[in-house]
């Protein structure tokens, strides 16, 4: 057996290989059971013992150069570049591990919560029936949110959702009290400046049951407030107005910048406004098919953006949109 010329083919062939595929060919062809190398090895006894020694050095010779050749090969085609070695040593890269949007963070800290006492949670369609967005939840027709200006109308009887409570209303026409929801997702209106966008999250909450009074609805968001804040913020209720409960307060939090001392961002009152709550309206629960002589209930309202802005101490609601990675890695 010629072994140079075994050597110079097997050179020819290993620089035509571009592919494993090629590299495994040539290991068969060459160190396979049917090769030459493999015939001449096990010829070996026929030879003399001196002929033996020198002939059985020189093949595992050519054997061990063949297989190392064609590891190197492999290791090229792998690198993708003839020549370039893999470095073992060289310190690995960092892959930056991504994390959920402070939105989502927001929402799933009041989940949480509300689970915690109760709460279920419900989803209502975002394209929505005048009835369900304004009628059924004691909102007249004369009323400036139902204004063209204000809500995004698809056509005069429906429209895209301004709030989630036309989920309270479809929850209260297919469900008999006891009722304890929480409704989440996205709503619409036709404001855009630092602190509203056209589009923006809400969760709400309802509870409907034949013993439900205003001192329930006190405690209930004062665990909600204090479980986003913190325990050691001070929570105060003001008379106000909605159309769908009666009677109608909003809540604050102590200011936790100054602790409740007045500065610059609760404008040196020491309070800051959170969101929107009451008893459900009578007319609210008879248009959701509710007997309001024997159930009573409590709602409330919470903008998601504008707790994350308070939470993270944010002045503009739009950077949440922007998807600007240095802002967003913040959180």
């Amino acid at each position: 057996m010629d072994i140079q010329s075994i050597k110079k083919q097997f050179e020819e062939d290993l620089s035509k290989a571009v592919s494993k595929d090629d590299l495994v060919g040539l290991k068969v062809k060459y160190l396979g059971k049917k090769s030459e190398i493999y015939s001449a090895l096990r010829s070996l006894g026929d030879l003399n013992p001196d002929e033996r020694r020198a002939q059985g050095a020189e093949l595992n010779r050519l054997r061990t150069e063949i297989e190392s050749a064609i590891k190197d090969r492999g290791g090229e085609l792998s690198s993708g570049e003839k020549g370039v070695k893999v470095d073992f040593t060289e310190p690995g890269k960092k892959f930056e591990l991504g994390h959920k949007h402070p939105i989502t963070q927001i929402y799933e800290e009041l989940f949480e919560i509300g689970k915690s006492l109760g709460f279920s949670i419900a989803e209502g369609p975002e394209i929505e029936a005048d009835w369900y967005s304004f009628e059924a939840l004691n909102i007249p027709k004369d009323h400036p949110a139902r204004d063209f200006a204000d809500t995004f109308y698809i056509s005069e009887e429906v429209n895209l959702r301004p709030h989630t409570s036309n989920t309270q209303i479809r929850y209260m026409e297919r469900h008999k009290p006891p009722i304890r929801i929480i409704a989440y997702g996205r709503t619409y209106r036709k404001d855009s400046d630092v602190t509203h966008t056209p589009m923006f999250h809400q969760l709400e909450g309802l509870l409907v049951d034949d013993r439900v009074t205003f001192s329930d609805l006190k405690g209930v968001l004062t665990t909600f407030a204090q479980g986003i804040f913190g325990k050691d913020r001070k929570v105060r209720f003001r008379p106000h107005h909605f159309p769908f409960t009666e009677p109608s307060v909003e809540i604050d939090v102590s200011c936790g910048l100054c602790g409740g001392k007045g500065c610059r961002s609760c404008k040196y009152s020491g309070w800051l406004e959170i969101l929107g709550a009451g008893m459900v309206h009578p007319n609210v629960l008879k248009n959701s098919g509710i007997d309001s002589k024997k159930y009573q209930g409590f709602a409330f309202g919470i903008g998601i953006e504008r707790i994350a802005m308070l939470k993270y101490e944010t002045d503009d609601l739009r950077l949440f949109f922007d998807n600007d990675l240095r802002f967003l890695e913040q959180f």
